[in-house]
Order: C-alpha cells, then sequence, then structure tokens
C-alpha cells in the first residue's frame, strides 16, 4: 500500500503550498477605458452608429433604408420647421399690425371721449350711402347697424348725411327700417321699394332670349343711394359707400381721415378702399379690383397682387404702406373725394373737356352684350378720367389701405387681427402659384385710353331694331361677331368677355345670379 503513494522518480518533489496572491494567477488584466461622450450616448440610444460601423456590410438595400429613414425625417419635421417660422415671423415681423403714430391717435382720441365728432377733427361734411339686401332686418338691427351708427357718432351728426336704399325688403326688414329712422341722431334718407326691374335696360342674346345684366341692375340701385346727394345743398368732402359687411367704426374712421395724408396731416386721396375678407386668409372682392398697371388680382391671399407689370402695388403691400396705389377697388367700403359727385357745387371742380360727360360722378355698366365690368371698378376709372383727363395716369389718386379689414361675418372679423400677422410668408408661395395658374390673366382693352379709337371684336346683329322687340324670330336674332373700330371709353382695364345676369324667376335650387359664357369669336 505504501507503493501507492510512492511517486516516480520524475515526480520525486515535495508540492508547495500555494500563497493566497496566487490566486489571482488567471485573472483578467484590467484596462482604462475612457467614459463615451455625450454626442455618443445620445447616437446611441437612438440607434446611430458611427458611419464606420456600417463600412463592411452596407448594402444596396440598407442603402435603400437609409434614404428612406431621411425622407421620413424630413416628412416629420417639416411641419415643426413651418410652425415655427409662422410663430417667429408673426411675434417679430407682423405684417400690417403697427399703425402709423396719426392712426394710432385717432383711436385714442375715438376712446379717451364720447363727444360726437371726436374723429373728426377737421370737420369734414361726409356723405354716407350704403345699398343692402337683408332678411328680417338682420343688418340694420343687428352689429352692422349698430357700427354704422357708432360711426355717424364718431364723425358727428352735424356733419353726417346716411343714405340707406333697400330693394325688395320682407316685412320684418321694413319694420326695421322704420325702426333704424328713429334711432339715427344725423340727418338721413331711408328708403325701400319694390323695384320694377321691366323698367331697366336688357341685351339680347343670339338665342333670341333678352336678359338684365347684373352690373345694370347694380348700378342702378347703388345710384339709388347717391340720390339725395344732390338736393341737400351742402357740399360734401367725401363720400362714404359700405356694403353689407362687419367693420370697427374707428377703423371705418380712419380709412376716412388718415388714409394717405398730407404735409398738412389731412387726408389726401381720389378714393381709398378697405380689403373686404371671406374668411380670415381670403381676400373677396377681384372682380373689382386692378393694380396700378391695370391688371386682375392674383390668388386670394396676401399679398393678392401679382408680379405682372412693374409690380408697384405687389411691392407696395410688402413694404406695409397704407396707400397702395392701384387702379381700382372696393373691399367693402370705399371712401372718395365728394366734389366729383355733385352737379353745382361752389366751387366746381375742373373738369377735362372730354371727360365731362362723365360728370357728376355715378355708377354705370358696359352696354355691349358680351363684355363685363364690375361698376365698382368703372366708377374708379370714370374718377381718374375727371381728375386727370386720361384713362391710365401716372398717379392714380386711388389707394388700397390695407390697415383697414372689414368681413362678411362677425366671426371672420374677429380673427383678421391674428391672421394678418405672419401673412408676409405667403409671398413666394403666391408668386409661384400666380405663375402656375397664369395669373394675371389677359385683357386685349387693358391699355385703352378714353377717346381713342380701337378695333373691338363684338357680337354684331344683322338686324338690330328688331332683335331688341318683344316675339324677335330666329331670323331677327342673327348675327356674327365681327372687327368694328370703336371710341373707347375710360374703363378699359376693367372687362372681361362675359355676360353676368339676373335669373328674375329662379327655378329651385338655382342662384338669382346667372352666367352665360359668350360664343367663341373668331381667331385672329
Amino acid at each position: 500500500m505504501a507503493n501507492r503513494f510512492r511517486r516516480s522518480a520524475s515526480h520525486d518533489y515535495e508540492l508547495l503550498p500555494r500563497l493566497s496572491a496566487d490566486s489571482n494567477d488567471f485573472a483578467v488584466v484590467e484596462r482604462h477605458v475612457s467614459s463615451p461622450s455625450w454626442a455618443s450616448r445620445l447616437a446611441h440610444k437612438f440607434g446611430i452608429r458611427h458611419p464606420s460601423a456600417y463600412a463592411h456590410f452596407i448594402t444596396p438595400r440598407r442603402r435603400k433604408r437609409s434614404v428612406a429613414r431621411t425622407i421620413c425625417w424630413g416628412l416629420l419635421t417639416a411641419p415643426l420647421i413651418f410652425v415655427f417660422l409662422f410663430l417667429f415671423w408673426a411675434i417679430f415681423f407682423p405684417s400690417y399690425t403697427h399703425y402709423p403714430a396719426h392712426y394710432e391717435e385717432l383711436r385714442e382720441r375715438s376712446l379717451s371721449s364720447i363727444e360726437p365728432g371726436r374723429a373728426n377733427v377737421y370737420n369734414e361734411k361726409i356723405f354716407i350711402a350704403a345699398t343692402i339686401y337683408e332678411e328680417n332686418g338682420e343688418l340694420t338691427s343687428g352689429p352692422w347697424g349698430q357700427s354704422v351708427l357708432d360711426l355717424v357718432d364718431l364723425i358727428g351728426p352735424e356733419n353726417t348725411y346716411l343714405s340707406i336704399y333697400e330693394n325688395n325688403p320682407d316685412d320684418g326688414t321694413r319694420l326695421s327700417l322704420l325702426n333704424y329712422r328713429e334711432r339715427t341722431p344725423c340727418n338721413h334718407t331711408i328708403a325701400y321699394e319694390d323695384l320694377d326691374l321691366g323698367t331697366l335696360p336688357r341685351v339680347a342674346l343670339p338665342n333670341g332670349e333678352t336678359r338684365l345684366k347684373r352690373i345694370t341692375f347694380l348700378a342702378e340701385v347703388r345710384n339709388r343711394a347717391l340720390m339725395p346727394i344732390d338736393s341737400i345743398g351742402v357740399a360734401y368732402d367725401r363720400v362714404l359707400y359700405i356694403n353689407d359687411v362687419n367693420f370697427d367704426p374707428i377703423e371705418a374712421a380712419q380709412l376716412l381721415f388718415s388714409t394717405h395724408i398730407d404735409a398738412n396731416g389731412r387726408a389726401d386721396y381720389g378714393a381709398a378702399c378697405a380689403v373686404d375678407f371671406i374668411n380670415p386668409f381670403k381676400f373677396y372682392d377681384r372682380f373689382a379690383t386692378r393694380d396700378l398697371d391695370g391688371y386682375t388680382m392674383g390668388i386670394p391671399f396676401f399679398p393678392w397682387f401679382t408680379s405682372g407689370g412693374t409690380s408697384t402695388s405687389r411691392d407696395e403691400t410688402m413694404a406695409g404702406s397704407d396707400a397702395v396705389p392701384v387702379r381700382s377697388c372696393w373691399g367693402g367700403m370705399t371712401a372718395f373725394e365728394g366734389k366729383w359727385f355733385q352737379k353745382s357745387i361752389s366751387p366746381a371742380p375742373a373738369i377735362p373737356e372730354a371727360a365731362k360727360a362723365y360728370s357728376p360722378l355715378r355708377f354705370r355698366y358696359e352696354d355691349a352684350t358680351f363684355w363685363e365690368a364690375s361698376e365698382c371698378c368703372l366708377i374708379h376709372a370714370d374718377l381718374q378720367y375727371l381728375r386727370s383727363g386720361q384713362g391710365m395716369p401716372a398717379e392714380s389718386g386711388v389707394y388700397m389701405n390695407p390697415f383697414i379689414r372689414v368681413a362678411y361675418d362677425p366671426g371672420t372679423l374677429s380673427w383678421l387681427s391674428l391672421s394678418r400677422r405672419p401673412e408676409r410668408l405667403y409671398a413666394p408661395i403666391h408668386d409661384f402659384l400666380n405663375k402656375r395658374v397664369k395669373f394675371p390673366s389677359y385683357n386685349d382693352r387693358q391699355l385703352e385710353e378714353p377717346g381713342q379709337e380701337y378695333v373691338h371684336t363684338i357680337w354684331q346683329y344683322d338686324h338690330p331694331k328688331k332683335a331688341f322687340l318683344d316675339g324677335a324670330t330666329a331670323d331677327d336674332m342673327a348675327g356674327a361677331w365681327v372687327e368694328e373700330k370703336t371710341v373707347a371709353g375710360p374703363g378699359g382695364f376693367c372687362g372681361g368677355r362675359n355676360l353676368l345676369v339676373i335669373n328674375e324667376h329662379p327655378r329651385e335650387g338655382e342662384s338669382h345670379w346667372g352666367k352665360i359664357k359668350p360664343p367663341a369669336p373668331p381667331r385672329r
């Protein structure tokens, strides 16, 4: 048994006791590693690796995934960037928010006192005209009626005449108009009637119908609101025409007395218009508005005008002017130099001989069957002709005031002070879209001057005396497009080849307004 414990000669030695230090013979040696940077930690958190980490296994498939990820991030971040720019611009570079000092003075004067006439420091005489249509008196008994009365108070009842004309009112409206007469503190004519449309001029169509032009009707009712101006015996400094719009009475006073002031601090214009909105961003009255070059409007959001021609109106709008020069405008509320509307005032205004046919100033319509222009544009064309003897004078004297904004419902009006702030951001998009849809539209009469002879393409009846008679036959209505030399009047820039009519007996679901496309004219 002893041999079992005997070692072989080759292993004839004593085992040495192990020391505690020997237990670390096979321990892993620790190495010093620096802590990762914040960028590395952030990249690790989002699963982003250094590009070198992918170098050995980037494949076309992974490359496509990387591109897709980049596109997704772009789509997610673009709205955030837009919102940031929107808020930044609205806060630090707001549009038409900081009013000129004299505007603020008028507002402060209007709010700090209750004395009638406090906004009218020069005691100017103002004739206010309005043509409205309402149901159950919702305008005259609502906010619109109160705003007009507040404006009369700011101007001063002794300096104001109010003329309201309403056609075809219902019973509720008649009662409201009677009550409004009692509430009106200034001299006034508040009239209503059922206008006989059969007394108005009509146009004949090639198919034998005779129709009433919409503009013929609108010009007539607007002129009826102006009728008292010559029977009062007062020389009015300004005429203010108001549509059925919601407005701030102080802003209406600013339009009258603060727009384009001269060295003496008095408003100096032939006409000055507000800007009207159908929603917080959309400009409404494109039909009546033309820029200083006579071009039609662009897409109906700020800055409204196109970069066609000299781009003067657009540039002045972007510059924040309170008097953007234009050929015509309306904007739901327009102030005019009053002397052009009155027949006999002293001293009488100097009128070029050729323009006297357009005095006193009134609304009108185009006679041609298939040529339409807004009555609210034509009156500006006539005004410029009366003032200068030219249809397109270098200085139009007509201005649009973007500080003064009105709306067709109270909700929209309440938003206009906020929605205007970031609107300069829209300019590049506006210009891009205008070019894509080819605005401004072409008008072959845009540069016509009154009194000069031009060739117009018109519809000519073979038997014009018979064409307008009741019972005219198909042969009586025969005709064709022909080129004819015509002496132009003012307002060629206002029109376009079209026909807008009134549906005097609309069928169910049919509007009171209609539009008829003209026959295709011959190609030149």
